[in-house]
């Protein structure tokens, strides 16, 4: 079994920055991919950034030059600046084995105030 535990979350002023950390602990054999995805009431789930275990990395278009995911043996972080009130949300970590095996943290809240 994999553990998950996210931290960093909290309230932020429009412009500000967070970083959000993650760490995988238990039964980890065969990571494909880390990352970090979230959600609000009204909207899915949706990917936020990835990081393979080479380092090539994903981003969803409304992050890109914001975010930064990086990655350092079974931790993940997530740098996110120049926050706006869009990215409120609840961050989730995910860790995906190369079978397509799905792990999932608790959630951690992302408030942006304008």
């Amino acid at each position: 079994q994999v553990h998950l535990v996210e931290s960093g979350g909290g309230l932020v002023q429009a412009g500000g920055s967070l970083r959000l950390s993650c760490a995988a602990s238990g039964s980890i054999f065969s990571i494909n991919t880390m990352g970090w995805y979230r959600q609000t009431p009204t909207k899915q789930r949706e990917l936020v950034a990835s990081i393979t275990g080479g380092g090539s990395t994903n981003y969803a278009d409304s992050v890109k030059g914001r975010f930064t995911i990086s990655r350092d043996k079974n931790m993940v972080y997530l740098q996110m600046n120049s926050l706006k009130p869009e990215d409120t949300a609840v961050y989730y970590c995910n860790l995906r084995t190369l079978r397509s095996t799905d792990y999932w943290g608790q959630g951690t809240q992302v408030t942006v105030s304008s």
